[in-house]
């Protein structure tokens, strides 16, 4: 695989357990990577990590539904490493009321958390895209990769407000590929990247149980993947890298599948 020496990444949600995995991943490859994130404390941390493994990065703290902010922090990146060539839209996560559990129909819907789960899935990737792609459509060149879900491919029980949100991310995923190349040239190549299943912050009580044993939806998803096992957020980053790099030179409008392989599993 080609290096990324010489690339400048940005990486919204690099706080997190995915983003940061997936930006970890570029500084290893020698990308100059911007962290961005609302936390400015788990921002920093995530940038020292970096730093700490001997690669590049800074810290942009931001909201990813602020345009002014966002529009601060690509004046920062700039500044400091030059104009983005990668953009990975990993912000995004779950909100309580946008979900159905178990003793809930899908006529207990709360419509506000439905609106808030999209808002920040869905505007949460577009509009970081229009910032820091603009200037990827000026210099004709660059790579945006989004974060999808398993969830937009298959219908999982409870998750009805972000299921619908990343079937949004994949199809704006197909939409722009082919709008970024009739317009600006095949140097812009737009995909996304689908994760099955992995333990982060927001999900962790809901597949494991506290001393570590699996719930009996953990159960359920365990015996759905034929690899038996969740996600490590590392195993993102060879997905990532490669659609980052010239590599993937001629891939565009795509959705990769790192799930084990859950969606291919009818369970029978």
């Amino acid at each position: 695989m080609s290096e990324l020496k010489g690339k400048v990444a940005v990486v919204t949600g690099g706080n997190g357990v995915l983003g940061g995995a997936i930006a970890m991943g570029f500084a290893q490859k020698g990308a100059r990577v911007g962290i961005l994130g609302r936390s400015e404390d788990t921002v920093n941390e995530r940038v020292e990590e970096i730093k700490k493994q001997g690669g590049e990065a800074i810290a942009l703290v931001a909201d990813v539904l602020d345009k002014e902010k966002l529009l601060a922090a690509k004046q920062a990146i700039e500044n400091k490493f030059g104009s983005p060539d990668i953009l990975v839209n990993a912000a995004g996560g779950n909100i309580k009321g946008a979900t159905i559990t178990p003793d809930q129909t899908i006529f207990d819907l709360d419509l506000g958390d439905f609106d808030k789960v999209n808002q920040l899935n869905f505007k949460g990737t577009v509009l970081p895209t229009l910032i820091f792609g603009k200037t990827m459509a000026e210099n004709k060149k660059g790579s945006i990769i989004n974060i999808s879900s398993m969830a937009a491919q298959r219908a999982l029980t409870r998750v009805m407000g972000y299921s619908a949100a990343k079937a949004a991310v994949d199809n704006f995923t197909k939409w722009l590929a082919v709008e970024m190349n009739q317009k600006y040239g095949d140097g812009i190549r737009i995909n996304a990247i689908a994760p099955g299943f992995f333990i982060g912050e927001q999900n962790r009580d809901l597949l494991l149980n506290k001393d570590g044993s699996l719930t009996a939806r953990g159960e359920t998803i365990v015996n759905q993947t034929p690899m038996k096992r969740f996600g490590k957020p590392e195993e993102l980053q060879g997905a990532a890298n490669w659609l980052a790099s010239d590599d993937s030179s001629f891939v565009t409008g795509i959705v990769v599948p790192v799930d084990g392989g859950f969606g291919a599993f009818s369970g029978v």
